[in-house]
């Protein structure tokens, strides 16, 4: 992260696959006082390659993001490779839907912040400067559904479980999800056992079914 001084604005990268998103974004934060948009992209390998040469304090960063780049990757994805490429800046994720398994994977994936789309222009305000100062910028909502997760009202899959649940939910095989994951096949088939423990299934099918209907991950994943 940049060496702001207290009157220094903090600087903002904008990724997000939708051009009119970020011309939105970039409109609304210009209206701050203190924040500036130093660059913008929908693409997730341009996304590391601009923390990288710009060193922004704070990427906000959409979840839904096409990597394609990357078998079943997303704005999860890109995090954690804009992340290792530029550990001292913050991420918030912005979405327009919050589930329990989308939260928890920002978080494991190192994002400070997470805001839905639908909050208010202040709670997005908040969330960047927090994340800024080295703290979480958590929307209510998403800190809500975090709980639920955390106190065992879910099945509490971690971040990479849902990870092989959601390819699994893809159609593909454990070969594809290790290479898809930079994992090992038999780390693969680990996960797997333990998803099937926890879900009390026994079968890729029904645990996708299992995970659709818990909302650990998306109904409208092709199965």
């Amino acid at each position: 992260m940049s060496e702001a001084s207290p009157s220094s604005p903090l600087r903002l990268l904008l990724v997000d696959d939708h051009a009119v998103v970020r011309a939105g974004l970039r409109a609304l934060l210009d209206t701050e006082s203190g924040l500036t948009v130093v660059g913008e992209t929908g693409d997730a390998t341009d996304s590391v390659r601009l923390a990288e040469r710009l060193r922004p304090d704070v990427v906000l960063m959409d979840l839904r993001l096409a990597d394609s780049s990357v078998p079943g990757g997303d704005g999860v994805e890109a995090t954690r490779r804009l992340l290792a490429a530029a550990p001292k800046t913050r991420v918030v994720m912005l979405t327009g839907y919050g589930s329990r398994s989308d939260i928890l994977r920002a978080v494991e994936a190192g994002a400070s912040g997470y805001v839905l789309k639908a909050s208010a222009p202040a709670e997005l305000f908040r969330a960047v400067r927090a994340a800024a100062a080295g703290g979480t910028g958590m929307d209510p909502r998403a800190t809500s559904h975090l709980a639920g997760q955390l106190t065992g009202q879910q099945p509490a899959l971690t971040g990479r479980e849902i990870e092989v649940v959601r390819l699994l939910a893809q159609g593909h095989g454990n070969r594809a999800i290790a290479d898809a994951l930079f994992l090992a096949e038999a780390t693969v088939k680990t996960h797997l056992i333990r998803i099937y423990r926890k879900l009390g299934c026994d079968n890729r099918v029904s645990t996708v079914r299992k995970a659709q209907r818990l909302g650990l991950i998306e109904t409208d994943t092709p199965a």
